[in-house]
């Protein structure tokens, strides 16, 4: 395998649609990675800490584009390199924007704008963040590395200012039915949702509508929000404005569980809402709070988004399930006595959260690359022992490559990787849909289900592989489409998190 480079002066993309482009070149003939970065120090160093050689000798600066790419010759690099320009053409179907240089020309170009989506490399996200701040606008911050203290000054800033800033690494908001990051497409409705995680915000407010209720806003804080360092400074201005906003009339919160002085701040403000009030502190110990009269205290997304359309009295409509008890005793029976373990291999970083805490609910310990808990951490985060979830998303997959819920390549092979371990009983997976998510979620991961069932049944297993997807019919890759491509391939396909993880504890359960 070889590598080949190339460098465009002074060209800015943002990184949402660099990871587009990098899937789309990864799938050329001969082609096995792809990456494009802006040409920050960060950026050249996590290139060259993944083996991309010579990177170097570009001279790249911060606002130049590095294209590299690892082939199976120097033809098929150069044939690639030599036509890549033609994928940085964005969809002419879709609206384009008039590019402009700052949030000055911005503004210039539209007055009227209140909020500022910032999505640059992380040296440079809490400028351009303060900037827009001091610009008068709201800030959706979807870059990640941002400091701690930077991400302190940032939200006290927009608070003196009366401004809202949601991240950084916030992954998803909706604001007045308009979806921002990885969102998904729902109806407008009365429950209000506040997400410290992005993925968590995208399954609530999907089971929300699915099940027949609808969204009014949904407001990202970023994952670090409800931490004592932050002190839920974003967290307790979204309630504020959710609590005035005569089109919400139930607040739903999001999280794992707040750090210890902050949770008597927030829950003391919740306590004061004029309106029906339901947390969810994903990880935490499944009891109530004392001190809680008006709130309604849940532990999974399932009762947290039931709960949420019950108190804004609506009904939950239940969706057909493929998945029965006796269908799941003829799953167990399948298996041989060797077949153990459950193996989790996630683009969502809080569904692998929550089905870690379904599978510790469940008496099993769990390994991660994200644990729940101390004790739980993967040694390498590359090799599975006994039960493992593994979050994808996280730094350490992501850095220098496109996200999972965009790009698939790492997924697929780390899931053909767990079927060639004869202990495996379960490969557990989501399938994340969205504005911003894969074209084709289910499909890119389709052939490697059948091939994963195939692997153990060479060895004579039956690998049981139960899917979650997350998303709604609205959503361009059509839910129903997906739902059938992952039946198609093999797999087991229940609509939620929550009952994917569920299902995959009761198949395994005894069998340690």
């Amino acid at each position: 395998m070889i590598t080949e480079s190339t460098m465009l002066q002074n060209r800015y993309f943002d990184s949402v649609f660099l990871m587009r482009v990098s899937k789309r070149l990864s799938e050329q003939p001969g082609i096995n990675y792809a990456a494009l970065v802006m040409g920050t120090p960060k950026n050249m160093q996590i290139l060259a800490d993944a083996g991309y050689d010579g990177i170097d000798a570009l001279g790249a600066s911060s606002n130049d584009l590095v294209v590299t790419l690892k082939a199976d010759s120097a033809h098929e690099a150069r044939l690639a390199l030599d036509s890549f320009e033609q994928f940085l053409v964005r969809d002419s179907a879709r609206p384009t924007a008039k590019t402009v240089r700052s949030i000055e020309q911005a503004l210039t170009e539209q007055p009227d704008s209140n909020i500022a989506l910032v999505s640059v490399p992380g040296e440079f996200a809490a400028r351009e963040a303060r900037q827009a701040l001091e610009s008068g606008l709201n800030v959706f911050l979807f870059s990640d590395h941002v400091s701690i203290e930077d991400e302190l000054s940032l939200k006290m800033l927009a608070m003196g200012k009366g401004l809202l800033m949601m991240g950084p690494d916030c992954g998803t908001s909706i604001i007045g039915g308009v979806g921002l990051g990885f969102a998904n497409a729902v109806r407008r409705g009365g429950i209000g949702v506040i997400g410290a995680s992005g993925t968590g915000t995208q399954e609530v407010t999907s089971l929300i509508h699915r099940w027949g209720s609808g969204i009014s806003h949904a407001i990202g804080v970023g994952g670090r929000d409800l931490s004592d360092e932050i002190g839920a400074i974003s967290t307790l201005q979204a309630i504020d404005a959710l609590d005035r906003d005569p089109n919400t009339s139930v607040i739903l919160l999001v999280s794992k569980p707040p750090g210890a002085n902050t949770v008597t701040r927030v829950n003391e403000r919740l306590e004061t809402c004029t309106k029906p009030v339901v947390t969810c502190y994903l990880g935490g110990q499944q009891e109530a709070p004392s001190g809680l009269n008006k709130v309604t205290t849940t532990f999974n997304l399932d009762d947290a988004a039931t709960a949420a359309i019950r108190l804004a009295g609506g009904i939950r409509v239940d969706e057909e399930s493929s998945v029965s008890p006796e269908s799941a005793q003829r799953e167990r029976a399948r298996l041989k006595a060797r077949q153990k373990y459950v193996r989790g291999v996630f683009s969502g970083g809080t569904l692998c959260y929550q089905a870690q805490q379904v599978l510790r609910d469940a008496g099993l310990f769990v390994r991660s690359n994200e644990p729940l808990e101390k004790g739980g951490e993967l040694q390498d985060s590359s090799v599975s022992v006994e039960h493992t979830l593994v979050d994808m998303g996280a730094d350490e997959f992501t850095e220098g490559k496109p996200h999972p819920m965009v790009d698939s390549t790492q997924r697929v092979r780390r899931i053909l990787s767990e079927a060639e371990d004869p202990q495996v009983a379960v490969l557990l997976l989501d399938c994340v849909l969205g504005y911003v998510a894969a074209e084709d979620p289910g499909g890119d991961i389709a052939p490697a289900i059948s091939e994963a069932i195939r692997i153990a049944k060479k060895r004579g297993d039956d690998l049981s592989v139960v899917v979650s997807i997350c998303g709604t019919e609205l959503d361009a890759q059509e839910l129903g489409g997906q739902v059938d491509t992952l039946h198609r391939a093999g797999a087991t396909v229940l609509m939620s998190g929550f009952q994917a993880a569920s299902y995959a504890a009761a198949l395994v359960a005894g069998r340690e």
